[in-house]
């Protein structure tokens, strides 16, 4: 699933290229909005809250969108060909000099810009908000320590706690932090649970106007993360193999997510692991990565 960067750069582009011109096509694919046109409606202003993105027009309605797993909004100029096959095209919003497509967007929704809190209105704070402060992380920690049986790992990406974490994210923290994703929130001190604010905000802040996501500050190909998506490989700090296991989230209509983390480390609980033959790894547990 994207991340909140991910969706926030989307908001941000569509925005520059939609924002105060009227819409000369206004094509919903949805089953449910197929009967809508959109044409001649202004569009106000486009903005992302977590992982969902508002369309807003100037009849005081909006179009909701969310990506999940696979959905996007691409950009193109009048003409050029796009990039996606047509069947799985949901909506097409297109201005003199730009065109917006959504492919796949499984969740579109066309309801009052009054009334967007039924989407978004249970949500924790964004941790992309434009006005996110003190009050908004000090929230934050206070959600993360509701449930202190919870594992870390899956609380991170519970958006009623913060809105804008993903599967990357998660396991770049846990790694920041020095822990385990299996470590329950209650195990966690003060500043541990204070640092997993202050590194969610920051990563997300770091990465959001561009398309490329580092969290260890090295843009190089291969060379972006810590442990995601390196399962089997060294670890950057100590050379322990980055270890992979599923992880119930808590969604009871999602799969385990795979976690990513190196278990010399991040010490705490995990699944047990295959035993592998070779020279021991320098032991560091305990001391976090900076950057």
């Amino acid at each position: 699933m994207p991340e909140g960067d991910t969706v926030f750069l989307a908001g941000r582009r569509m925005h520059d290229a939609l924002a105060g011109r009227t819409l000369t096509r206004g094509e919903l694919r949805h089953p449910r909005l197929i009967e809508h046109d959109l044409a001649g409606r202004t569009v106000l202003e486009v903005v992302s809250v977590g992982k969902h993105l508002f369309t807003r027009f100037d009849d005081a309605t909006s179009l909701h969108s969310h990506f999940r797993m696979d959905g996007s909004w691409h950009l193109y100029r009048p003409g050029r060909p796009w990039r996606g096959p047509d069947h799985q095209v949901r909506a097409i919003l297109e201005v003199p000099e730009r065109v917006a497509v959504g492919f796949r967007l499984h969740d579109l929704d066309l309801l009052p810009t009054e009334r967007e809190d039924t989407w978004v209105g249970h949500l924790g704070p964004d941790l992309l908000g434009a006005s996110w402060g003190p009050a908004d992380a000090a929230e934050v920690e206070r959600r993360l320590r509701a449930d202190p049986d919870r594992e870390l790992g899956a609380a991170l990406l519970d958006q009623r706690v913060a809105c804008g974490v993903g599967n990357l994210y998660k396991a770049e923290i846990c790694f920041l932090l020095g822990v385990s994703p299996w470590t329950r929130v209650g195990d966690l001190t003060d500043r541990q649970v204070h640092d997993a604010v202050a590194w969610a905000h920051k990563l997300l802040v770091r990465n959001a106007w561009r398309p490329e996501q580092s969290t260890t500050g090295d843009l190089g190909e291969g060379a972006q993360h810590w442990v995601f998506e390196r399962g089997g490989r060294g670890c950057r700090r100590c050379r322990d193999v980055v270890r992979t296991a599923g992880q119930d989230d808590g969604s009871p209509d999602r799969e385990d997510r795979i976690a990513y983390f190196c278990p010399t480390c991040q010490p705490g609980p995990h699944p047990p692991l295959e035993r592998r033959r070779g020279r021991r790894p320098q032991q560091q547990s305990g001391r976090q990565a900076r950057y």
